[in-house]
């Protein structure tokens, strides 16, 4: 009794040709090719979801092609598509704009630029806007970085309605869109110029700390300056670029809902005629660089309901919405998207009365 007993432990530990004891190597090979009963067999990888899709698309060619080829899912994929085309360069720019200010500039840099005071600060802030070159989409992160480096809350929301609408680009495209009308190019950068302090003194008085819930960032203290850069970077595009492809869908979508007759019958009256092009700039969601062109377009509408689209559009579009929602949080966002948008139609058509 006790040989048999001494011997199998002999036998389960006897090496094996490849270095691994006879029984537990097959043991171990066992739960390497299939544990739990999922072996290499089991697994899918993107080979073979590949080839599913592919397979997919022969089987439903004929189905896929009338789809594909309806007049609305194109028009749908042509506003989609140029939306992203459009915002893409500039978010990416306003992305690295905000990974530099986090990371390269010291925060006592803006406590010495910006005047002390928040009410000042917002004027300046908004005149900031002149030398940054950049559109909606870029603002919203910087905003964000100047947020986050000590900023006045105010004093960046005003830098971010002022810069998309009164940068040299902006207004020199204007300029062009409107030729031979210098007083709508003045009128746009003073309208815009006064919505964007009057929204910054808005928030001074009425705005609260704990509506803007910052994301949270991966920690740049202590990190080397370019890893530091990169990470900041990733994690603005990442985050600010989900919110831009569903803004984007969304104006894509309304685009093809809405008629446009029925926008083509409003120009004659008035009122239904601003309304209408403020409306029309958040939905289309054009980027403050081309919008202008598209307003110059639009020859059913008077200069007052033009001026109007180009002052709603730079501060208040689907895609800046779902943006803002994404860098200052939602309880931000539908706050300060409806007051923004409220008050850039009551400027706009005060200025445009005076000047138009």
């Amino acid at each position: 009794m006790a040989a048999p007993h001494r011997a199998q432990p002999r036998e389960l530990t006897e090496p094996s040709p490849g270095g691994l004891p006879e029984a537990a190597g097959a043991d171990h090979v066992g739960e390497l090719t299939a544990p739990s009963g999922r072996g290499p067999l089991g697994r899918i990888g993107s080979v073979e979801i590949l080839a599913a899709v592919l397979v997919l698309v022969v089987v439903f060619r004929a189905p896929l092609s009338r789809v594909l080829s309806a007049p609305g899912l194109q028009t749908w994929t042509t506003v989609f598509v140029s939306v992203l085309t459009q915002a893409m360069p500039f978010l990416v720019f306003g992305v690295v704009l905000s990974a530099v200010i986090a990371v390269f500039v010291p925060a006592s840099f803006f406590a010495k630029a910006l005047p002390r005071h928040p009410a000042l600060a917002v004027p300046v802030a908004s005149a900031a806007g002149v030398v940054l070159p950049g559109c909606e989409c870029g603002s919203v992160p910087i905003a964000g970085a100047l947020v986050r480096r000590g900023v006045t809350p105010a004093a960046a929301l005003a830098f971010l309605l002022a810069s998309p609408a009164i940068n040299p680009i902006v207004l020199a495209s204007t300029a062009v869109a409107f030729p031979g009308q210098p007083r709508m190019v003045i009128a746009r950068a003073l309208a815009s110029m006064l919505t964007a302090c009057a929204m910054g003194w808005l928030w001074l008085r009425l705005g609260k700390a704990e509506w803007i819930k910052l994301p949270h960032r991966p920690e740049l203290a202590g990190m080397r300056k370019w890893p530091a850069f990169w990470a900041a970077a990733r994690h603005d595009v990442m985050h600010a670029g989900g919110y831009l492809v569903v803004g984007a869908m969304a104006a894509a979508t309304i685009n093809v809902l809405v008629p446009q007759q029925w926008m083509r019958s409003l120009g004659d009256n008035p009122v239904l005629g601003v309304i209408t092009l403020a409306v029309l700039a958040v939905v289309l969601s054009i980027c403050s660089e081309a919008d202008a062109f598209v307003a110059a377009s639009l020859r059913e509408f008077s200069m007052t309901a033009k001026l109007t689209f180009l002052v709603v559009g730079p501060m208040i579009d689907l895609k800046l919405f779902a943006m803002q929602t994404g860098i200052f949080g939602r309880r931000f966002a539908t706050r300060f998207a409806p007051a923004t948008f409220v008050l850039a139609i009551l400027v706009a058509v005060g200025v445009g009365v005076v000047l138009l």
